[in-house]
């Protein structure tokens, strides 16, 4: 039996954790009174006494939950941003060549970013096979549930008046071109420079789509949506949560559009390609608080400890 700390417990990604493990008979959910929350010392007994420590926190309120933890048997999966490019820390995303085995034998571990898990599943592979070249110029662009933003965006977009009810639907962000997701999308697709990266928030509450278009012409030769497509379904092919669908796979579902939805509550991620002569495109399914949050990090546990990696994520 392991224990289990969930800091920031009342967040959407912590609330998230909890439902996917409260249910099971290998964990023990070490819990903190809802007064007690704020306080640093309980916090810091708390931090040390268990297993595993899930921070679902800010970065700097992150920061400061390592800083507490001296207890070198306690293990850390972390879902904020502050340590994704760290040396001294695990990317949790085991579908990648070799991380599997790294979070295994790791005590820290950070949790992918929602866009930046569907962006580098889909690019990864290509790089590594010499399809796209380390050099080439990525493009991405996403459009996303509004839950990814937490409490405060989730607030805005359920109490919206009528007078602002337009400039809600469809919300783009990043115009600063700064995304905080960004280092981790160059570093862990093997890219020499950051993608250029445009996130759109959507009037749903979660899933997401994140778009990769690949122009062959600035590929090796050879390289088409067709040889694309084989590489990501041989990557891929003995992982239990990514499924790559068809080629020019069509839902047929409301005339034809592809619906953000298609994987919430689930762990699951799906890799289209479409392609026609002149060009390819890439998308990733997945709910972004599921693979791209909670569901990730309940999978990076089950590796840690040696459970059955889909334990708790069925």
């Amino acid at each position: 039996m392991k224990t289990v700390y969930v800091d920031g417990q009342h967040g959407t990604t912590g609330l998230e954790i909890l439902n996917r493990l409260e249910a099971r008979n290998d964990v023990e959910l070490i819990r903190i009174p809802h007064e007690k929350r704020r306080d640093a010392s309980e916090r810091k007994k708390l931090l040390n006494e268990a297993d595993l420590v899930f921070l679902c926190l800010p970065d700097d309120a992150a920061r400061d939950s390592v800083s507490l933890i001296k207890n070198p048997k306690t293990k850390i999966i972390d879902a904020s941003t502050a340590y994704r490019t760290a040396e001294d820390w695990v990317y949790g995303l085991p579908e990648i060549s070799g991380q599997r085995e790294k979070i295994f034998k790791s005590d820290r571990i950070s949790n992918p970013g929602c866009y930046a898990t569907g962006f580098i599943l889909m690019l990864r592979p290509l790089i590594e096979k010499k399809a796209i070249l380390s050099s080439y110029p990525a493009v991405s662009y996403s459009i996303t549930g509004y839950s990814g933003g937490g409490k405060g965006m989730i607030s805005e977009f359920e109490n919206i008046s009528p007078d602002n009810f337009q400039e809600t639907i469809c919300r783009p962000k990043n115009m600063q071109l700064g995304h905080k997701h960004l280092p981790e999308m160059q570093k862990m697709t093997l890219l020499e420079n950051p993608p250029h990266f445009m996130p759109i928030v959507g009037k749903f509450y979660k899933g997401m789509l994140v778009f990769l278009p690949v122009f062959t012409d600035n590929c090796p030769k050879g390289i088409c949506g067709k040889r694309i497509h084989q590489i990501l379904t041989d990557y891929y092919a003995d992982e239990q949560f990514v499924t790559v669908m068809d080629l020019n796979n069509d839902e047929k579902l409301n005339d034809g559009f592809l619906s953000p939805l298609g994987c919430n509550d689930t762990n699951r991620i799906e890799l289209f390609v479409y392609e026609n002569k002149e060009q390819t495109l890439i998308a990733a399914r997945l709910d972004n608080l599921g693979k791209g949050a909670s569901g990730a990090a309940v999978q990076n546990m089950n590796i840690l400890f040696g459970f059955e990696e889909s334990h708790g994520l069925e």
